[in-house]
Parts: structure tokens; sequence; C-alpha cells
């Protein structure tokens, strides 16, 4: 059991009866801890968005999703991030509550984020109406300046694979990785949600003022969304890789913003959606 002053952790034991050839036993397992992750904005003292997520780099997520979602647009719009110190919190319930500190005399706007006040740690319902909100948010289409050839792509998932140290133990979490030009893994943040770690990979590079990503690879596992594809377009990321399938509206974002989306990556062979000029092929 978690003590009450402790953050909780990525892995969680728990009792599983397995049954083979007709036996049960019964053994200890790692799960892969999912709670709530509430974000709130100081000193406005309001709460934007509950999320179901897995504990950990809870900063680079809250700051990844409001980058995202046009709270905040430079490094210097956030003077602080901290976990509640409330005591009338039961203690461990601190670590589930992040507080962001905007920067003096930053008034943003709220609405967008309405939808986001309760969301699971699958992707969240979009209309296509976001597409006229990307363009508000000052998205533009991308030039093909990055090409990158098929071997490249190949070996990403395989080195997303080797990466994933929390999903070796637990088989149960999403990952989200950049990689650059050449192929070679720069970053890679786990969630038992796609779109939380992508948030936390893109909070880790906008906490250290390496966006726009316009010169990396993204790769995902799972599917491409609306909402991989939205977080990626405001990042600058120029390809999107999948080891699954795209939506209609994911490809909808990527063929909007000139984004190469990429499906089905696996071994040696994938799916080109959007964007095709940028794969050196023979």
């Amino acid at each position: 059991m978690v003590s009450k002053n402790r953050q909780a952790g990525s892995k969680t034991k728990g009792q599983v009866w397995v049954v083979e050839n007709g036996k049960m036993r019964s053994r200890l397992d790692h799960l892969t801890t999912e709670e709530p992750l509430e974000i709130r904005l100081a000193p406005l003292q309001k709460t934007v968005a509950v999320t179901m997520r897995t504990p950990g780099a809870d900063f680079e997520l809250a700051a990844g999703f409001l980058y995202a979602e046009g709270v905040v647009n430079r490094r210097e719009d956030i003077q602080r991030i901290s976990y509640c110190v409330d005591e009338s919190v039961d203690g461990e319930q601190r670590y589930n509550i992040v507080n962001v500190e905007l920067r003096h005399g930053l008034i943003p706007d709220l609405q967008p984020l309405e939808r986001h006040f309760y969301t699971s740690s699958a992707c969240g319902v979009c209309g296509k109406a976001s597409l006229e909100a990307l363009h508000l948010r000052g998205c533009r289409a991308m030039v093909a300046n990055l090409t990158v050839t098929p071997e490249i792509i190949y070996t990403l998932p395989d080195q997303l694979r080797a990466a994933q140290g929390i999903f070796t133990v637990t088989g149960g979490l999403h990952a989200a990785a950049t990689f650059d030009a050449q192929g070679q893994l720069l970053n890679l943040r786990e969630d038992v949600g796609r779109h939380n770690a992508l948030d936390k990979l893109i909070g880790s590079a906008f906490l250290s003022n390496e966006l726009p990503l316009n010169n990396h690879i993204v790769l995902v596992s799972g599917r491409s969304s609306f909402e991989i594809l939205q977080k990626s377009a405001i990042a600058g990321v120029p390809i999107v890789c999948s080891v699954s399938a795209p939506s209609s509206l994911a490809v909808s974002v990527a063929k909007e913003f000139g984004i190469t989306l990429i499906g089905f990556l696996r071994g040696e062979r994938f799916n080109v959606y959007t964007g095709w000029e940028r794969i050196k092929t023979m």
C-alpha cells in the first residue's frame, strides 16, 4: 500500500489467477497504475482539466496539455508548476493535483478547455470544427524539408519497444517517442493513455525550450486519433507514425497541415496516408 505522503508509482502490484492447460494458479502481477490528475491554474484557483493518467512526468503532462490547448504559447508563460500543498487534501491525493502558476498578467482563454473537464485516458470526442480551431491557433501547413528513407522508418518500433521500461513489466502502457532525421531515439514517455504520453513528450520539449519539433519524427503506440495529430500539428511535428490505423479525422488534420501520416508500421511495411513526398523511395 502507498503511504499517505508518497506519490503513487507507475506500477501497482495485484493478484491474478492464471488459467493454463485447464489448471488455475494464482500469482502476483504488476498492473499499470491509473489515477486522476487534476490540473489547476494559479492564481485563478480554477480546475481546467481532470484526466486519468499513469503517475510520473506529471509536470510535463500539465505543460504539454496547456500548450496543446493554447493556454500557454511559450516557456515564459509558466512561472512554476507544483503539486498541491492544501493540508485539507489527503496526503496521497495531493500528488494527483498539479498547480500551474501562469505568468503575471496572462489571462488565458479557457473556453476551449470545457470539453476536458473530465476525460478518460482514451482519446476524447472531437468534431471537425476543431480543424478551424487549429487554424485560429496559428497552425500553418508545413513544408516538406525533412525527408527520410523507409529503412529509417522500419527501425522505429523496435527502438520504442526496447525503451519502454514500464511496459516491459506491466504490458499495459502506451508510449510516444521522438526521433531525429537519422532515426535515433531522442525522448520517450509512457502513460496509460496515448494522448497523455504525447502531452508528456511535448511538455518535456516545451519546458526545455525545444519547440517546435520541425526536424523530428514522432511515433505513438496504438492508433493515431484526432488528438494525436492535433497535438503534433501544434508542436510542429512533420512526420507522425503509429503501429496501427489512423482515424478519418486524423487523416484530415494531417492533410490540412502538411503532416506525413504513417500507419500500420510493422516490420518492413507501412502505409502512408498523407505527405508521401517526405519518404525517399527508389
